[in-house]
């Protein structure tokens, strides 16, 4: 078997393979490159040594850490994997997505446990799970955006075998998986790739520190390393797209970007397996670039969160203002009109929170709307609140109702956060599992000093360390069996089949949406083609004149007549109703 590794700074390199060691070989054509043969088969154990080292570091294309990253790797037969049948053609512009964190979706916290609750998201109707990060991570549980070896899978999730099998199962019931990855740091534990080379540079620094090398010496490696680790996740393991994390925080200098390379790497696989693979990025810019095609000069990635829709509707619902909600809370029913026409509310707007303008103007008449995607609530709006609460702990049934409608019905590509389908009143809070008690320390004493500066006391922020906090987030499946979580776990699934089932509530013209609001009196309407919404988050009734009669409801959260031959509806306070020809 051929082993090879990148370590361009060492002047010797040895494979520790189980008990032996193989002295390895510079390779001629490659700068930096060491490589040796040795017989090896699935499952043995091996590491390198780095010039005098007495102790074998991981591989850093390692696809399997079964003691964790600073154990060995292991040899893994990517053939003999789960067989892969033949996945759904789904393209992102009719995907209703579904987050999902593989630790907590269900108490045993596998990849296994989590595929037996893929009838579910069947009968719900969604069409992709979006999986959370599964790189190798010091630990057991963690959200996994401090993963250490991006070719790794998770050990305690079910390892590449695991995950093999989970996106084989999810095939086979006829959903897409989407996994989350993280380019633009790595975790502070277990990480060795600075041994290696240089994998990272003093040239920019990040809230995680020095910079993933983008740009520097070496990076031309740096880049191929990353993207080489993408396209195995799409290669190998048969997942039909990736979301890649906070994109706004790649230090990237050169003419042509990581991310532009990165997206003409997956086009070009994607046309070699006749799938429809894609890249959605989360970026804190409100730049149309992000999405708009190479050959436009953009990025060239096919979609991206659009967190202002998710503020302005945020703050419409809950009345909130602080930090960057404040930009919203003003006159949050004419923001979110504004999110559902113009996608961003900052297009070269003034943002308080930030302290200058931001953003960028989306053209709204050639741009389609499924090169964003919508949410009332994310692992982030959720699990970097101090309590982790979800909108379902404080809001009513009825607000809840009204913020699927939006979410399901706007012209975005919608995503659910699991278990808002029920209005699980499980928090999803922010935990660890450091092994290193100077970090775990760290992060406790942070996080607490961050809230803290909001007016919390320490005792009243989870410990992320404590095992609690984390088995409070999992999910409580006997939820959706209750009256009233299985009354709105209906209701998103009445709103995804009209989703599927009308054309207009897929339209990508976002020119064509047409939107209406009261603030005062609090009703939004929007129209998709025939197709009205309307929600009311009012406490008390609304009248609102739809400007058309002959429209009968399809669906509504209270009991509603047909709209009058006036056109006008009665609607009741907070609740929502679509209604068409």
């Amino acid at each position: 078997m051929q082993f090879e590794v990148w370590a361009p700074l060492s002047g010797r390199v040895a494979l520790r393979l189980d008990d032996a060691t193989y002295d390895m070989a510079r390779d001629p054509d490659r700068d930096g490159w060491w490589t040796a043969q040795a017989p090896a088969g699935d499952g043995s154990r091996y590491g390198f040594l780095l010039d005098e080292e007495t102790t074998a570091r991981p591989d850093p294309r390692g696809r399997r850490l079964p003691d964790g990253p600073d154990g060995l790797s292991a040899v893994v037969d990517l053939e003999a994997l789960a067989p892969r049948p033949a996945p759904p053609r789904l393209p992102l512009q009719d995907a209703v997505l579904y987050e999902l964190h593989v630790g907590t979706f269900t108490p045993e916290g596998t990849f296994d446990a989590a595929a037996d609750r893929l009838g579910h998201l069947v009968s719900l109707g969604v069409t992709h799970v979006e999986l959370m990060p599964v790189c190798s991570f010091a630990g057991r549980h963690g959200w996994g955006y401090d993963g250490v070896a991006p070719w790794a899978v998770h050990e305690p999730y079910g390892g590449p075998a695991g995950l093999a099998r989970f996106t084989a199962a999810a095939h086979e019931a006829g959903l897409g998986v989407v996994l989350d990855v993280v380019h633009n740091h790595l975790g502070p534990s277990g990480n060795h790739l600075p041994a290696f080379g240089p994998y990272f540079t003093e040239t920019h620094h990040t809230p995680w520190g020095s910079a993933v090398n983008l740009d520097a010496p070496g990076s031309d490696e740096v880049r191929a390393y990353l993207t080489g680790s993408a396209l195995a996740w799409l290669r190998d393991y048969g997942v039909d797209g990736l979301r890649l994390d906070a994109v706004h925080a790649l230090a990237d200098g050169r003419a042509l970007t990581f991310l532009e390379e990165l997206s003409a790497a997956v086009e070009a696989l994607a046309a070699e397996t006749g799938r429809p693979l894609f890249l959605i990025a989360e970026s804190d810019r409100c730049d149309p670039r992000t999405t708009t095609p190479r050959a436009a000069g953009g990025l060239g990635l096919n979609a991206q969160w659009n967190d202002d829709f998710h503020h302005a509707l945020h703050c419409a619902l809950t009345g909130e203002s602080q930090a960057y909600y404040a930009d919203f809370a003003e006159a949050p029913l004419a923001a979110l009109a504004k999110t559902l026409t113009r996608v961003f509310f900052h297009d070269g707007t003034w943002s308080s929170f930030r302290g200058r303008t931001h953003g960028r103007p989306v053209d709204h008449r050639r741009t389609p709307a499924y090169r964003f995607v919508g949410y009332s609530q994310t692992h982030d709006q959720i699990g970097n609140r101090a309590l982790g609460d979800r909108l379902s702990a404080s809001l009513s049934p009825g607000l809840l109702a009204c913020a699927a409608t939006v979410a399901l019905t706007g012209p975005f590509v919608p995503m659910l956060f699991m278990g808002e389908e029920w209005g699980a009143r499980t928090p999803w809070q922010y935990f660890t599992d450091h092994p290193d008690p100077e970090l775990a320390e760290a992060v406790r004493s942070g996080r607490r000093r961050e809230f803290a500066a909001h007016g919390w006391k320490a005792e009243e922020i989870p410990d992320p360390q404590d095992p609690a906090t984390r088995d409070r987030s999992c999910l409580d499946w006997s939820e959706p069996e209750q009256p009233d979580h299985a009354r709105l776990l209906d209701w998103y699934r009445t709103l995804v089949a009209l989703r599927r089932t009308h054309p207009d509530l897929r339209d990508p013209d976002l020119a064509a949406v047409r939107v209406a609001h009261d603030e005062e009196r609090r009703w939004l309407t929007f129209r998709r083609g025939d197709v009205r919404v309307a929600v009311n988050l009012s406490a008390e009734p609304v009248t609102i004149a739809l400007g058309r009669n002959g429209v009968r409801v399809l669906a509504s959260w209270e009991p509603l007549e047909h709209p009058g031959p006036d056109g006008r509806i009665h609607l009741p306070g907070e609740s929502a109703v679509v209604l068409g020809p």
